[in-house]
């Protein structure tokens, strides 16, 4: 394993590079990579993933060949936020994403009592340990933006709030609790991304702000999580005029990655971008071009998730830009200095091999702590008409599922609502509705609401806040007259699309098969809804708000 004074350029080079790659097993590609190419190191989406016993194994091939070529030890990196963002979902505790553990934490405090983060050190913790035991060293969370903007397509449950404050507190011990089970934190998406109408991965958004105004809200996670030595930051597409005179996204900024970011606020640890084939950079600058212009900007690490044409021709674009003298080797050593020091720091030199067996995966006691955290986490936000808990009569339950795989989101319809009901005892009409065929089924599931047999209506709404259709089914369902119980499976904004006199609105945050499970359960009143909002639907419901009831 070469120093960083043996190494040659190229070498150097491979070594600012994280590359994704399709398949559940190293292949010709990934070994390319690795022994000809030197890359720092992989990332895993659910393309790579089968089952824990695969992933253990893909870790050791993957680091094996990184040491038969004796280059230094890969990241092995990852999405695993928890909730709908994880690309590993089955044979580990698949902790509830972040706004559900906000909202379970406030949940928990009355009056004067201090918000307790904890619920945010514990999940991370768990979910750090999972993934070393499967020779994940480096995940992409959490997530420090700060969600303020109900019409964001892309952050929403992601964040923990629309507070500053409780974001940062929830941040910082989550970057604790990942970085004390030896896994890189990773803080997302500097200077933030909560405030944006534009997902990043189709197009390219901009925060229009002053400086001011991002100082003192979508900064304040990062400075709080820098404080506490976050090690990596991951920089986001978005451009930022108040900080960046020309039209350029953070992740390709100086003035943000070098000016404010590592002189101004201090930070010495890994910067890394975004993946440079979102369109974002692709469509405006190009994933190669734009590869030479974040490291002059000052990112460390490149991330490029699938086209191997594109991460080998990344390498050769920012080789040719040294020997042009558009970037020093004296540029390059420091991001690989900074690299290398963070690699021995999380114990990559040496480590263990992965292993599916190991007695840290999916204890009995890490799923009760997800399954404590999920059922803290459900919000009752009305229940006008007293519809709650349900009645033991024969009930229609719709369950609006994502079917299709975006930039973030897996895909993800195995579950229902309807079938956690039915697990617990109430009689159900079973309906799964996929999100992209909700328009061409709603004459079909408004004669099944309609039915005689069915004496209440319960859908779970996902996303219906960015989906027409869903609304207009929403009001076709209350004026059939039937008791209707509305559970938004995504984000709580769903509120916004209710018609005027839908009396009952619960907030799940997820539609994971434990969220469902929670839902179940509260609506049926064997558990309590303590969640409170973490974020503002209007001004009748605010950030902390809980229903109470009528009085």
């Amino acid at each position: 394993m070469k120093k960083l004074e043996e190494m040659t350029l190229r070498e150097k080079i491979g070594q600012m590079l994280l590359c994704g790659f399709e398949g559940t097993a190293s292949t010709e590609r990934v070994k390319e990579l690795i022994q000809e190419h030197h890359v720092g190191g992989v990332i895993y989406f659910a393309r790579n993933v089968e089952n824990i016993e695969q992933v253990a194994a893909l870790s050791n091939e993957v680091q094996q060949l990184a040491a038969a070529s004796d280059t230094w030890p890969l990241w092995v990196s990852i999405d695993q936020e928890g909730g709908m963002v994880a690309r590993i979902t089955e044979g580990v505790a698949l902790m509830p994403g972040q706004m559900a553990l906000a909202a379970g934490a406030m949940g928990e405090q009355e009056g004067d009592q201090a918000l307790n983060h904890e619920a945010a050190y514990a999940s991370a913790y768990i979910s750090g340990r999972e993934l070393r035991a499967l020779g994940i060293n480096l995940n992409f969370a959490p997530v420090l933006d700060v969600n303020n903007n109900s019409k964001n397509p892309v952050i929403g449950v992601r964040s923990f709030g629309e507070s500053a404050e409780l974001v940062a507190d929830f941040g910082v011990r989550a970057v604790q609790g990942y970085q004390d089970a030896n896994v890189v934190a990773t803080a997302k998406h500097f200077p933030g991304h909560g405030d944006t109408s534009v997902d990043s991965h189709l197009d390219l958004p901009t925060i229009a702000h002053d400086q001011a105004r991002i100082r003192s809200l979508e900064l304040v996670p990062f400075v709080k999580a820098i404080g506490h030595g976050v090690d990596a930051i991951m920089s986001s597409h978005i451009y930022f005029p108040a900080f960046e005179p020309e039209k350029r996204p953070a992740t390709l900024s100086k003035a943000v990655l070098t000016g404010l970011l590592r002189e101004e606020l201090g930070f010495d640890g890994v910067i890394m971008t975004d993946c440079m084939e979102m369109n974002a950079i692709a469509v405006h600058y190009g994933t190669v071009a734009a590869s030479v212009m974040a490291i002059e900007a000052g990112a460390d690490l490149v991330l490029i998730s699938h086209r191997m044409d594109l991460q080998l021709g990344a390498i050769d674009a920012i080789e040719q830009a040294v020997q042009d003298g558009r970037i020093s080797e004296a540029r390059i050593d420091a991001s690989v200095a900074r690299l290398l020091a963070l690699k021995t720091r999380r114990g990559l030199v040496g480590a263990q091999p992965a292993s599916a067996a190991s007695e840290a995966l999916a204890t009995e006691a890490h799923r009760a702590v997800a399954q404590r955290l999920s059922e803290a986490s459900v919000t009752l936000v009305k229940d006008e008409q007293g519809l709650l808990p349900l009645r033991r009569v024969r009930t229609l339950a719709i369950t609006v599922a994502a079917a299709v795989s975006s930039g973030v989101d897996e895909a993800y319809a195995a579950s229902s609502l309807g079938a956690a009901l039915a697990d617990r005892g109430l009689e159900v009409v079973d309906r799964v509705l996929p999100l992209a065929a909700v328009a061409d089924e709603h004459a079909a599931v408004l004669a099944e609401a309609a039915a005689a047999d069915v004496a209440q209506i319960v859908i779970g709404t996902y996303n219906a806040r960015f989906h027409a259709p869903q609304g207009e089914l929403l009001r076709a369902l209350q004026a059939l007259g039937k008791p209707l119980i509305v559970v938004a499976l995504r984000v709580p904004y769903d509120l916004l699309e209710l018609p005027a006199d839908a009396s009952t609105f619960v907030a799940a945050y997820e539609s994971r098969p434990l969220a469902l499970q929670s839902t179940a359960r509260c609506l049926l009143g064997e558990l309590p809804m303590k969640g409170r909002l973490p974020v503002s639907l209007s001004d009748a419901f605010p950030a902390g708000w809980r229903w109470e009831g009528n009085a």
